[in-house]
């Protein structure tokens, strides 16, 4: 039996730029992200609008830059992690650049929620060991998705414990990054630090815009710095991606699993339960894709066409063997899309 050959030649698959901003306020995190967004659009001449999940109000003052450039500009404001997946998934089908700020509102609300949820005052290592992985459901997401995101985020110090000359132990202050769950930091491919620099010591000198590149894969604008950033001065960056290509980052289809013995059969049953509920959600977008008026209706009867609710809580409390036959109905009929509408014409008429 031939061996299965994991390596092919190499060539850029990276199609789609991952950038994260930090830095303290009012150091230029958001303007920044504002300026490579409106840069992408042009550069990739887009036809897709740019979408803002905010935390913090920045896309209220950053329209007006977007009008001015005739950029298509939608907004949502929340705090909740689970919107920030939700919007993840809207803004790959709708948008051409996400922008998230700020992704640390995210990451509290995440570890928050948590705590009122299990009646936490302080959590242990062991409960960090159910937040990570529903944390890295966004940081899948981040590296995969078909979409230039960027993410800002406010900054938070670095500390070690280090011995003095006496044998004594004290936290030090040793650097800066991204206050988020703290693996964030490895995923994005451009990551830049952003600080307010006063021009000179001088009485009334003014201010500048600091970005020091922290990260860059490509390694054409690591560690150097920019005063009052714009797109063109991450360009050297984003111009080696694999831009209008296929974006493959890793094989996401590969695990280990054949390694292990399945000795837990109820937990298989919820994994394929699961990956069962992506699959219908997935075939009901792609009868109505779009966000109009005419396309919610359309997902919303379909629902009730098929499994006689409109709720997506309630088909997720449905027997397994309904699922499948509810499954099966979309994806076998053609008219269903056609026949919901007509259905819902009808109703309005009467």
């Amino acid at each position: 039996m031939a061996t299965e050959k994991l390596f092919k030649e190499a060539e850029p698959e990276a199609a789609y730029l991952k950038a994260g901003i930090y830095g303290g306020q009012g150091a230029g995190k958001t303007r920044t992200a504002t300026e490579i967004a409106i840069g992408l659009f042009k550069h990739t001449k887009s036809k897709k609008p740019v979408y803002f999940l905010d935390s913090e109000t920045g896309s209220d003052y950053v329209r007006p830059i977007f009008e001015a450039a005739k950029i298509p500009f939608y907004n949502a404001k929340s705090r909740a992690f689970s919107d920030l997946l939700l919007a993840m998934d809207e803004a790959e089908r709708e948008a051409s650049v996400f922008i998230c700020d700020s992704i640390t509102h995210f990451w509290d609300e995440l570890v928050e929620s948590y705590k009122k949820k299990k009646n936490l005052s302080r959590l242990t290592i062991r409960h960090w060991g159910e937040i990570k992985p529903i944390w890295r459901d966004f940081s899948a997401k981040y590296v995969m998705s078909n979409l230039h995101v960027i993410v800002c985020g406010r900054a938070g110090d670095v500390w070690e414990e280090k011995e003095d000359e006496e044998g004594v132990k004290e936290l030090t202050r040793t650097g800066t990054r991204m206050r988020v769950e703290k693996e964030l930091g490895y995923e994005p491919s451009l990551l830049m630090e952003m600080v307010k620099e006063r021009l000179s010591s001088r009485e009334g000198a003014g201010w500048v815009h600091r970005a020091w590149i922290v990260k860059d894969r490509f390694d054409v604008i690591d560690s150097k710095h920019f005063d009052d950033p714009t797109f063109e001065s991450f360009l050297p960056h984003i111009a080696l991606l694999n831009l209008g290509g296929k974006h493959r980052v890793l094989d996401a289809d590969r695990n280990s699993g054949e390694l292990f013995q399945n000795t837990n059969n109820g937990y298989e049953r919820i994994r394929q339960r699961n990956i069962l509920l992506e699959k219908i959600k997935e075939e009901i977008y792609i009868k109505h894709p779009g966000q109009s008026v005419d396309d919610k209706t359309g997902r919303s009867n379909l629902m009730k066409e098929i499994f006689e609710t409109r709720s997506w809580t309630e088909i997720e409390g449905l027997p397994t063997k309904q699922l499948h036959q509810g499954l099966a109905k979309i994806e076998g009929s053609n008219g269903i899309k056609e026949e919901v509408k007509d259905k819902d014409k009808k109703e309005k008429t009467k």
